[in-house]
């Protein structure tokens, strides 16, 4: 009940996301406009959040996943019925709404009922639970368009998997009882303390009062604006990655089936480090992940953009492609762990809507911002300032992980 409602979840959405571009063309989109379409997912995304934040603090996880599943249900059938691209655009927007909203009502459970010798892990398997899905659901969605031709078959397989969302979600065992249960039972666990950083014990207890997601934000601007603001710029590194590797192949030269094939093993080699990222930050440390994940990411963008014009161009877009994966695997769960750190214990949800927020936005600039200075100078240009940003981050991470997370 914790990882089976967002593993199905993430199958069904990785399945659908290839595809909107495809429906969008036979509705008449150009190349433009079917990227405008596509960009609708990740603006719902962004939207979601802090309204997500707000239904959370007041009616809980479970009841809030179940509602977003059903408004995710009603986006899917837009999607198969969308007699227009007006109409395909609100379906993509409340899509990725959805998303937003099941994502932080998962997040904001686990931040409270989680210990904190293990948290980084459960977290860690949360995040791997949403690689998964997006790495299995494009395969059924090629599998499907092989059998059946049609697009829209993708589209039904992820109508299927959110009702089977919405049905575990509502009629399978409720984890928030299960977990408030466990924890009257067991030993207390050592936690944080909100403002201190001492190591206080006893189970966390939900209040049933909320202090509102606009108040949240003030009362904790400090924090945001400088841990928040280096999570932001790994989460637009991590945008920038899908991004730069296919645009590059094809900039050098290579064909589509070798793109894959690199972006394949790129992508493998990031789904296979996330447990052992969960490891480092429970045994060592939270910084112990972000750095040199940012490092890795940081360094593997510059050096990548030094090589675009070498004879050995397509050996060094394999090599960078792989330490990118690997940087990006060091730093999975990273985001949602120290979100979860950084929330206050008793009313996480408002907190982690901003927070979220604040890492979506990077994710939604990196693409703009690639963009633009490919077209005003070049993709190297590009790929080089993408690679400066995830230094800077990495000093951002470096001066104040250890200030508002400490090692205790």
């Amino acid at each position: 009940m914790i990882y089976g409602p967002t593993l199905l979840f993430s199958i069904g959405e990785g399945a659908v996301v290839p595809l909107i571009p495809v429906i969008a063309a036979h509705l008449g989109a150009g190349v433009a406009l079917a990227a405008l379409v596509s960009s609708a997912l990740v603006v719902g995304q962004l939207c979601g959040n802090l309204p997500a934040g707000w239904a959370v603090a007041r009616i809980g996880e479970r009841a809030t996943m179940a509602i977003g599943g059903c408004f995710g249900i009603a986006a899917t059938i837009g999607l198969i019925a969308a007699p227009n691209l007006v109409t395909l655009t609100i379906a993509v927007f409340v899509l990725g709404f959805c998303a937003a909203v099941f994502g932080l009502a998962r997040h904001a459970f686990m931040t409270t009922r989680i210990p904190l010798s293990f948290r980084a892990r459960a977290l860690s398997m949360l995040g791997g639970s949403f690689r998964l899905g997006v790495f299995i659901g494009p395969f059924v969605a090629a599998g499907l368009l092989g059998v059946f031709g049609d697009p829209h078959a993708a589209i039904w397989f992820a109508l299927i998997c959110l009702i089977g969302v919405v049905l575990l979600v509502l009629l399978g065992p409720d984890p928030e009882k299960d977990a408030a249960a466990a924890l009257a039972r067991t030993e207390d666990s050592p936690m944080l303390e909100e403002d201190t950083g001492e190591a206080i014990t006893g189970p966390v207890r939900v209040h049933e009062a909320s202090t509102g997601v606009f108040r949240t934000m003030w009362r904790h601007r400090e924090v945001l604006l400088r841990l928040g603001v280096a999570a932001a710029m790994l989460s637009a590194v991590r945008s920038a990655r899908q991004v730069v590797l296919p645009l590059w192949g094809v900039s050098i030269g290579l064909d589509a089936q070798t793109i894959s094939l690199v972006v394949g093993i790129s992508g493998a080699l990031d789904f296979a480090l996330f447990y052992a990222s969960g490891q480092v930050m429970d045994r060592f440390g939270r910084l112990w992940a972000a750095l040199p994940a940012m490092l890795l990411m940081g360094a593997g963008f510059i050096a990548l953009a030094f090589t675009h014009d070498t004879p050995e161009a397509a050996m060094w877009f394999a090599l960078f492609a792989a330490v990118l994966g690997v940087g990006n695997g060091m730093s999975s769960g990273i985001l949602m762990t120290l979100g979860a750190d950084l929330a206050p214990q008793a009313d996480p949800a408002a907190f982690l809507g901003s927070w979220r927020t604040l890492t979506d936005a990077g994710g939604a600039a990196a693409p703009l911002l690639l963009s633009a200075l490919t077209a005003l100078a070049s993709l190297a240009l590009a790929t080089g300032v993408m690679g400066a940003i995830g230094l800077v981050g990495a000093l951002a991470f470096l001066r104040w992980i250890p200030r508002y997370v400490p090692r205790t």
